[in-house]
Formats: structure tokens, sequence, C-alpha cells
């Protein structure tokens, strides 16, 4: 971690609309923090300024061959920002970024989705491989490797 006087360098990155939303309630976490947040909306920049906002092609199973490219840009991103924490609220392109962060030796934090309240989301089981921690809003859901800490909404 940081030596004496240096602020911890925070990726925090989400998908669009209720995604984003929900990343940018966590904000008070990582205030005192360097952070850069990455979006797929550019004009998303006035939510969190004076930070730097960083954008990304979305992707998902329905537009499968984006993931290449999304994976590349995910690359380019930690590369860019060295964070030593990542957290996201997802969806599936911030996966690469967490498997890359991880790979460079930062902690990431997978927090599904509010709206996936019968079942883990696709991408939040499929972060099992790559967050440091994953966790749900549904205490009904904790368990098996996935914490409850509350709801952001």
């Amino acid at each position: 971690m940081p030596g004496m006087g240096e602020r911890i360098r925070v990726l925090a990155i989400a998908s669009g609309g209720g995604h984003w939303v929900q990343l940018l309630r966590l904000g008070p976490a990582w205030d005192g923090c360097d952070v850069t947040y990455a979006t797929v909306h550019a004009d998303s920049a006035v939510d969190v300024a004076p930070a730097k906002l960083l954008t990304f092609t979305d992707a998902s199973r329905k537009d499968w061959w984006r993931l290449a490219r999304v994976a590349a840009e995910m690359a380019a991103i930690v590369a860019r920002v060295r964070p030593q924490v990542v957290i996201t609220t997802g969806a599936a392109p911030p996966l690469f970024a967490l498997l890359f962060a991880r790979a460079a030796g930062a902690r990431t934090l997978w927090v599904d989705s509010i709206a996936n309240g019968e079942v883990l989301s696709s991408s939040g089981k499929l972060a099992r491989r790559v967050a440091t921690t994953r966790v749900t809003q549904w205490p009904e859901l904790a368990g098996d490797g996935v914490g409850y800490w509350g709801s952001v909404l």
C-alpha cells in the first residue's frame, strides 16, 4: 500500500444506468483517495468532477464480438491508472478491469447490482474468479464467498 503521505489510487468503474448510479452512491467510501472513474458515457464527467473520468465501450452477452475490444480498453485503463484498489458495481466490462488489476496486485471489490434480488448476476457469478471480495445488496444472497454489507439504494 502507499507510503506515508501517499493517497490510495482507486479505480471506480461501472457500466451506465443503474450500475453507474449505484457506484456513485458508494463515493463517500473513497473520500481522501486519488480516484479515477470509468464508465461508458463521457457526459458522466459532470457526475464526478473534478475527478478524472475515462470511458470504455459497453458490451454484454448480446454483443459478445465487442468483448475483445473491451478487454483491450480495460487493460489500457488499468495500465494508465495503476490502481491499488478497483471497485465496481458491474456489469460485464468491469470484469476485465478486475482481472487485469488483480494480476497487477490490486485489491478488487465486486458489488452486485441491487436489481439482482433472486440470484447473483451472470457477471457477479464470474466475478468469483477475479474479485478479491464480492458482495450482494440482498442478505438472502449472501454466502458461498459472497458477503452482504447493506444496500446502496
